[in-house]
């Protein structure tokens, strides 16, 4: 019997000691098979998440952020302990005590679904094993992965510390509306920072890691709410707080940006413009897309604050006035079907128009409601009671061809804006706007240095994002012509060298090519600078020629305006394309006597641990670690070490050249300010391109207007009448702030004072309209009256640019045929001059 007895028990012992031997092999094998290709966990301990590029003006202010996933990162040190104890209640109770994994809850969640018979299927994933399917596993819900989120658990919590898991986790986590992690969802949901979140605030963001779209804010908002509640309570049987803490909180209403209880952050940051889009587009060239968007990198852009809004205005007016002269009505483009009208409001709301145009007003979109022969009447986005009667009278559309029924329908979705008196603001009208069809682009950067102060690429960004003054590439016209007199003036010629003004006939693969001058006319030869400050083409072509135009492609590649440019006679004129942002950059080499620039956007770029990894000024500071000790009125030196790629005498002359062209050439009846300012006008083939380009001491700017599907701008369309203006409004607020004076006359030359119509020497005494006083490099003895052609055959014994003034004369051009040369041409006949 007693054998019996111990036969049986011996069978049951070893019956359990085999199973348990054979369910240790079991485990042992599984973990041997599933935890050999499994990702190495070391790499968490290096942990860099993805995080928000952002954008900062000079004055330390965010103006814009990039971002693939919206993260803030937050070390664990920083974030609040109610916030940990939020997120570890409704998440993981146990986090503190488990291994890595917690074998009661997966034993629960095995009860439930197989109660339910698979109805009822929930995770029972620790914290630990959220991180480990975050970062370095898959999150499907197979078994196969739940063992190895086990062995990664496990591993992970020998290896970090619970502090650092924590860290992970909330930092990770995906918290729905493009957030990712605790602290960019306490900004999305509540524009707070995490220690300002009162407990119901955070309970409410430990209710959304489970399933963010089945809990928001707006359309699950009692779904969430009692989500919230059960984390609360949650909160208080764990101990993290009190019943009376837990009563209080659990009755405060639930509270969000999206509800509209709080204003959002991103009301905080200015729109989105061609400025910030563009050091986007820059640095995502620089670093790579992904590494901009998920670097994490502070940028400190050269953007002036106050004289962006003044570039945008004065391009933007210029546009507008340009549009309204033409016409015609044209809209938006957009409409809104008759059976949603009822609900214009929500309509109108999901439709992309602009609402990025501040121009004498914030321009509103709208929908037609109601058309009548005297008055429109509109539903205006963000009307309200009280507000005057949505209506716009038939007197504010005098400027468009037609009535009210030939140009609107009901449906019609337009911009409105309020029109009010300049002195009071008292309110007159609603009145109808649209954006222009012509565009353009506005550029200006300090010339020492190449800052970029103020850049508008077109009339709206929301309505184009196309940016016309960096991506644009149209034909500067005449206003390249500068880079042919440069490298004419570094060959040898001076400002009073004359050059014969008569036709030209030149074989081309084309045919023949009979270039001339903006008025039709010729004028006998003529001194450059008055060839350059009436805009004389058939001057600039022979000069092209006697200088070669391989000098001249090489000046102009030098000065970045091209990076290759073809050496063909035409190109003299500004036919080969390039951008605003190059003609001004390379204008503001003319103002600062020669020096290189590298336009920039950036100051300086920093990575996420602080560290410079761009800064755009490279000059040295002699003195800058010893101001302490500096003399009284002494101040830091600063050493340029950029390179000299003009004699600052050919610069010099050519800048008082081209303030010729303000003072009396074609720029003259536009661009008036009380500083010295030097430039040029551009006016391409059928006013298809209009440019003005020019600067002051410290301040380089210009101005392109053209569609972006080149056409003629119409007749009278020129630089100095479209962008002119531009250029006056703009410079006239920043000689306010940066000031301006006389341009340096760099050492090594001497003036003389000279005739501009005929490039006679004068006395020293003389003076008069026609004196000017040119400067000449030491050393060099001007030889006056000597013409050149340019190799072209031509008549002979033509008459100097005095005689011409009054009368006609007839000349033998290079192919034998007679020519008049015109009298000297009126002011009013003038314009640009141009590509011909």
């Amino acid at each position: 019997m007693l054998r019996f007895i111990l036969s049986f028990f011996g069978g049951i012992f070893t019956t359990i000691t085999m199973g348990a031997a054979m369910i240790a092999l079991s485990v042992g094998a599984v973990l041997w098979i599933y935890g050999r290709d499994l990702p190495s966990h070391e790499s968490l301990a290096q942990y860099q998440p993805a995080t928000i590029s952002r954008i900062y003006s000079g004055e330390g202010r965010i103006i814009d952020e990039f971002a693939q996933e919206r993260r803030l990162f937050a070390p664990a040190d920083a974030i609040p302990p109610m916030i940990k104890q939020a997120f570890i209640s409704a998440e993981d109770k146990n986090f503190y005590t488990h291994e890595g994994y917690d074998l009661r809850g997966i034993g629960a969640a095995a009860y439930d679904a197989v109660r339910t018979k698979g109805a009822d299927v929930r995770g029972a994933s620790t914290i630990t094993q959220q991180v480990m399917k975050n970062f370095l596993l898959s999150g499907d819900r197979q078994a196969e992965r739940k063992i190895k989120e086990i062995i990664l658990a496990a591993r992970v919590e020998g290896a970090l510390s619970k502090e650092k898991i924590l860290e992970l986790y909330l930092n990770e986590i995906f918290l729905g509306q493009n957030s990712y992690g605790v602290a960019a969802a306490s900004q999305t949901y509540f524009n707070k920072n995490l220690d300002e979140l009162a407990p119901h605030e955070a309970a409410f963001l430990a209710s959304l890691p489970k399933a963010p779209s089945d809990y928001h804010p707006v359309r699950r908002k009692d779904r969430l709410l009692a989500r919230r509640n059960f984390v609360l309570k949650e909160m208080m049987e764990n101990g993290f707080i009190s019943d009376a803490t837990y009563d209080e909180e659990r009755a405060k209403p639930l509270r969000s940006v999206q509800n509209g209880d709080f204003d959002s952050f991103k009301g905080e940051l200015p729109p989105r413009d061609y400025f910030t889009d563009e050091i986007r587009r820059q640095l995502s060239e620089d670093f790579g897309e992904g590494e901009f968007f998920t670097g994490g990198y502070t940028v400190r852009a050269t953007i002036d604050a106050e004289m962006q809004p003044i570039a945008a205005k004065a391009l933007r007016t210029q546009l507008e006035t340009y549009d309204r002269g033409r016409g015609r009505w044209r809209g938006t483009g957009e409409k809104i079907e008759a059976d949603q009208l009822e609900n214009w409001a929500e309509a109108l709301a999901d439709l992309r128009v602009a609402r990025d145009i501040d121009l004498n007003g914030v321009w509103r979109p709208a929908v037609v409601l109601e058309v009548g022969e005297q008055q429109l009447r509109l539903g205006i986005e963000g009307w309200s009671e009280g507000q005057p009667e949505p209506v716009v009278p038939r007197e504010d559309i005098k400027w468009i061809s037609g009535n009210f029924v030939d140009n609107f329908e009901v449906g019609d979705v337009v911009h409105v804006r309020a029109m009010t008196e300049d002195d009071g603001g008292a309110f007159i009208r609603w009145s109808l706007r649209q954006v222009p069809e012509a565009q353009g682009g506005f550029v200006a950067m300090d010339v020492d240095t190449g800052r970029v102060i103020a850049m508008q690429g077109g009339f709206s960004y929301q309505h184009s994002v196309f940016n016309r003054a960096t991506q644009a590439k149209r034909q500067p016209g005449s206003s390249f012509k500068p880079f042919v007199y440069a490298a004419a003036l570094d060959s040898g010629y001076t400002p009073a060298t004359i050059v014969v003004d008569a036709p030209i006939e030149i074989n081309t693969p084309q045919g023949l090519w009979r270039p001339r001058n903006s008025s039709n006319k010729f004028y006998g030869p003529t001194p450059l600078r008055t060839g350059i400050e009436r805009s004389r083409n058939l001057m600039t072509i022979r000069l092209a020629e006697e200088v070669g135009m391989d000098t001249v492609a090489s000046y102009a590649e030098r000065f970045g305006v091209y990076d290759y440019m073809s050496p063909f006679l035409a190109n003299s004129l500004g036919s080969e394309e390039t951008t605003l942002y190059q003609m001004v950059s390379a204008y503001a080499m003319f103002a600062n006597g020669g020096e290189r620039v590298q336009p920039t956007l950036v100051d300086r770029v920093q990575d996420r641990f602080g560290r410079t990894v761009y800064r755009h000024d490279e000059r040295g500071c002699n003195d800058c670690t010893q101001l302490a000790s500096l003399d009284a009125g002494f101040g830091p030196r600063i050493t340029s070490n950029r390179a000299q790629i003009m004699d600052p005498i050919t610069a010099y002359q050519l800048t008082s050249m081209m303030q010729g062209v303000v003072e009396r050439g074609t720029a003259a009846r536009t661009v008036n300010l009380p500083v010295p300012i030097a430039g040029k006008t551009g006016t391409t083939n059928d006013a298809k391109d209009v440019w003005f380009v020019g600067f002051s001491s410290n301040i380089a700017a210009g101005c392109y207007i053209g569609y972006d599907q080149p056409r003629g701008l119409g007749r009278g369309a020129s630089g100095g009448g479209m962008c002119g203006p531009v250029f006056q409004e703009f410079m006239t607020e920043a000689i306010k702030k940066y000031g301006g004076g006389e341009f340096e006359v760099p050492p090594g030359g001497y003036f003389i004072k000279i005739d501009r119509f005929t490039g006679a020497r004068l006395s020293d005494d003389a003076s008069g309209p026609n004196v000017v006083a040119e400067y000449f490099r030491s050393g060099e003895d001007p030889i006056f009256g000597l013409a050149f052609d340019g190799g072209f055959a031509m008549g002979e014994d033509l008459p100097l640019f005095e005689e011409v003034q009054t009368s006609g004369r007839e000349v033998t051009t290079s192919t034998g045929r007679k020519a008049v040369v015109g009298p000297k041409a009126s002011f009013g006949s003038l314009s640009s001059g141009g590509l011909y």
